[in-house]
């Protein structure tokens, strides 16, 4: 990939390795996640034991640094570096327990591996990685070769200089290799089983991102379940067929070999006994080393699995939703027809619309219209009478319905119905056409009512004049008959 400007600017923003390495926690970060992660090999770690572990490095930090250097608690900074805008940890939780877990991201496991080749090596060889990467050359070009005879030519070569090595040690002559060409390799082993190690995590992450991607297009498709089947399904396993599939089942099928086991051993006892490998003091776990790769691929083996398993059961969960809603109609139409059996209907029972083009020509499009906007008129205030009496604000009418439908009730609980006029003249209207038109709403709204159109009946009420004198009016309106 090329590291231009906006590439390396969009790293420094987003990735979670760059953020942690300009983070103020970095040390703590880097040395106590090494401490507990990476040097005893450990996939998964349940939230209380990490806490805890953590609790106490807080503790013997702040008695050397005072207790305002890590004022939160364990808890609260493990939830920081899982949260999604960081990413140091990956949280999650194991099927069957509620328990969370924490677990390394491969950003975090790459800073570390990173930061620990800047502590300075005692010896620095060259000679193994040429030797590696010309070993590596000459695999891909033996095995890309499709020509038998050129096959053959190179397997007789090879055969000649093993003839002539087996001469050379029979003659007393065999090439021993000195301390520093064991060094050179012992470091070039040792490298490469760490970062074997490390790649488990990445390999195991790509896994979980393949899983997504083919759980987003399962809930993104809108064609038919076969063709959905057919591009996801095709082959064995959309996630163990993949590249990083097949390259890892071809280790694992390696290291699980009880013969390959035992070479292993053998080796790693015959080369630590070497003294030039003993002056390098090496890690006292190296010499289960390839226990700690079959731990690790072990782990991404389940996960695998898992993932398998659960992709497998969300293509089931789909076709099981898929077939549950088809017998529903289908359910449906039988009930139905079941129902009109006995008694068929007369004339058409369903129609359908004749299939036809919804055509829209372009001249038919509305044109834009602009919205309207509203012009201010910046008018000075004036300022108004100061006399004004505010009990105007208060003196409103408020009409009682309530009231109004008591009396209604108990102008029904002697008589059947009574009609309107009848009702006002036991109640007259205390409060005019206001309250003729709440009599009016509780008919509509609360009792029983009926309304001769063909009757007019008049309705008449007293109201005060501005002064004083009293004033009768009338309303014309059709009989309202209120019934139980």
């Amino acid at each position: 990939m090329p590291l231009d400007f906006h590439t390396v600017d969009a790293l420094r923003v987003h990735h979670p390795a760059w953020r942690l390495l300009c983070s103020d926690h970095a040390p703590l970060v880097v040395s106590f996640l090494q401490r507990v992660f990476v040097l005893p090999n450990v996939r998964g770690m349940a939230a209380a034991d990490l806490a805890e572990a953590l609790e106490d490095e807080l503790y013997a930090l702040r008695l050397q640094l005072g207790e305002a250097a890590f004022p939160k608690p364990a808890m609260a900074y493990l939830n920081d570096w899982a949260a999604p805008e960081r990413g140091w940890l990956r949280k999650f939780y194991r099927a069957g327990t509620d328990e969370p877990q924490f677990d390394l991201t491969p950003a975090t496991e790459k800073v570390i591996a990173w930061l620990a080749q800047f502590t300075e090596r005692q010896f620095v060889g060259t000679e193994s990685r040429l030797l590696t990467l010309f070993d590596l050359l000459k695999q891909m070009r033996e095995g890309s070769e499709a020509d038998p005879a050129k096959r053959v030519a190179e397997l007789q070569l090879k055969r000649a200089a093993i003839d002539a090595e087996i001469a050379q040690v029979l003659a007393g002559e065999a090439p021993l290799l000195d301390d520093t060409a064991l060094k050179d390799r012992f470091q070039q082993f040792m490298q490469g089983a760490r970062e074997l190690l490390s790649d488990f995590r990445e390999v195991e992450h790509n896994f979980r991102q393949l899983d997504r991607r083919v759980r987003e297009r399962i809930a993104l498709w809108d064609g038919s379940k076969g063709a959905l089947l057919e591009e996801i399904m095709g082959e064995r396993d959309a996630i163990a067929d993949s590249d990083q599939g097949k390259s890892f089942r071809a280790f694992w099928d390696f290291l699980l070999s009880s013969r390959r086991q035992e070479e292993l051993s053998e080796l790693l006892d015959r080369v630590l006994m070497l003294p030039a490998v003993t002056g390098l003091s090496p890690d006292p776990r190296t010499r289960r080393l390839h226990y700690d790769w079959l731990e690790a691929g072990e782990h991404t083996q389940r996960t695998v699995a898992l993932l398998s398993q659960q992709l497998r059961r969300f293509l089931d969960d789909q076709a099981w939703l898929e077939n549950r809603r088809i017998m529903d109609i289908l359910r449906g139409i039988e009930s139905k027809a079941v129902a009109l059996r006995a008694e068929p209907p007369s004339g058409s029972v369903m129609t359908m619309a004749a299939p036809r083009a919804q055509i829209e020509l372009v001249m038919e499009r509305p044109l834009f219209s602009p919205a309207i906007k509203p012009i201010l008129d910046a008018c000075a205030v004036i300022a108004g009478e100061e006399d004004i009496d505010p009990a105007r604000l208060f003196d409103q009418v408020v009409i009682d319905t309530a009231r109004l439908a008591r009396h209604l009730r108990q102008a029904l609980q002697t008589d059947g119905q009574i009609t309107l006029s009848d009702l006002l003249r036991r109640q007259p209207l205390q409060q005019g056409l206001a309250e003729l038109i709440a009599y009016l709403q509780l008919g509509s709204e609360t009792f029983k009512t009926v309304v001769d159109e063909q009757t007019d009946e008049p309705i008449y009420w007293q109201t005060v004049a501005a002064d004083g004198a009293t004033i009768t009016r009338s309303a014309h309106l059709p009989r309202v008959i209120f019934t139980r």
